[in-house]
């Protein structure tokens, strides 16, 4: 639901009714992950996606019906091999779709998922995710039915909009023990789904929860003002990251030279480094290939809980780029997170090539990707989608 908040945010702000059907399962290959979502109003609109088209048509009925009757309702849509028309994903795999209704008038006179119980959180983490601030929604998907679809919101300090299973007047142990999970999700930028009991606790009946996150975009830092940092800068900001580029050259950092970036600094690489507070989804270019640059800086990266760490220049660079490292005291552990050279083996020669092959690593490294192609393998296209956060 808040991969599409912008727009959704804006429905909320002009008093549409609409449903909402949200991916809050997989199994096997499907083509979107859990949070992915497909929205529509009272006036047939939609927007937004949860399979890439396989089942799209029949989803769309759902959130039909749904804002009809104002009940949640919950789906699982999986390959059917008996008829080739029938609505299931060709790409073998199985989704749960949960639709709830997002109305301005209550759905029953107990406030079910419709009305008031739901659209007060909707709209304040849509809101959230719109401004870029960072939200966390708790979906209800499995548990005692009068509760199914409940929306929960936590914002970062803790504060909580909506009910999972109370009134509203005070935050419930399954409404405290979600808070947690969800802070805690929300700290590694992840959606996940959780399972505890519904006295918050783990044991007793048990209570499935969404819990989708969203997050400011993550930094893509890429040290050196050449010309692959152009090309790289454009294919960072397609990845969606917030991209800064840094050069202790005020010559050739500038903006005019790279203006899709989203900051550039005249600084020293290890300097501004230390003046910034990174978190886990943070990943580092460093294009300088220049020692005087590149050692007080790596010194400094390998030792940060990023994700990515990455260095341009041959195997000679790199083999001597490790000698001086380990003169200052960098452990072969931290060594061994060093991507370099950097990239994958794409055969790459153009800026735009290597931009190519720098992004194909990092997205391959965090999703733990092997890299090798896809034609004739036996391994599972869709991998985790949980960033691969160092120890």
């Amino acid at each position: 639901m808040l991969d599409i908040a912008t727009e959704l945010s804006r429905w909320c702000e002009q008093g549409r009714d609409f449903a909402v059907a949200t991916v809050v399962a997989t199994h096997g290959s499907a083509p979107r992950r859990p949070g992915a979502a497909l929205a529509v109003d009272a006036d047939g609109t939609a927007l937004g996606s949860v399979s890439g088209g396989c089942v799209e048509g029949a989803v769309y009925e759902l959130c039909r019906q749904s804002l009809r009757t104002g009940e949640p309702v919950l789906e699982r849509f999986g390959y059917s091999d008996e008829d080739a028309f029938a609505v299931g994903l060709t790409c073998g795999g199985v989704i749960d779709i949960l639709v709830t209704p997002v109305r301005a008038a209550p759905a029953g006179a107990d406030g079910a998922a419709g009305g008031p119980a739901v659209r007060p959180a909707v709209a304040a983490a849509l809101a959230a995710a719109a401004r870029g601030d960072a939200a966390a929604a708790v979906h209800l998907v499995a548990g005692p039915a009068p509760l199914l679809g409940r929306v929960l919101h936590v914002r970062p300090d803790g504060g909580l909009d909506g009910t999972l299973d109370g009134d509203g007047s005070a935050p419930t142990a399954l409404e405290r023990t979600a808070a947690a999970e969800a802070a805690a999700l929300l700290a590694a930028g992840r959606t996940a789904t959780v399972e505890i009991g519904a006295d918050g606790s783990r044991c007793g009946e048990p209570v499935t929860l969404l819990v989708e996150s969203s997050v400011p975009p993550p930094r893509m830092l890429v040290f050196g003002a050449i010309d692959f940092t152009a090309a790289l800068v454009r294919v960072g900001k397609f990845l969606g990251y917030h991209v800064t580029v840094c050069d202790a050259r005020p010559v050739f950092a500038t903006a005019a030279r790279f203006p899709e970036a989203d900051e550039v600094v005249v600084d020293w690489p290890h300097r501004y480094l230390d003046s910034q507070r990174l978190d886990a989804r943070a990943v580092l270019c460093v294009l300088t290939h220049d020692a005087k640059f590149d050692v007080p800086l790596l010194q400094r990266a390998l030792r940060l809980p990023v994700a990515y760490v990455g260095a341009m220049g041959s195997r000679r660079t790199h083999a001597d780029r490790l000698a001086r490292l380990r003169e200052v005291g960098v452990g072969e552990r931290e060594l061994g997170r060093l991507r370099s050279p950097i990239g994958l083996d794409l055969g790459a020669r153009t800026p735009q090539e290597t931009a190519v092959s720098i992004a194909a690593e990092i997205v391959a490294h965090q999703h733990g990707g092997s890299g090798a192609p896809l034609t004739g393998g036996a391994t599972p296209i869709h991998h985790d989608a949980r960033s691969r956060v160092p120890a």
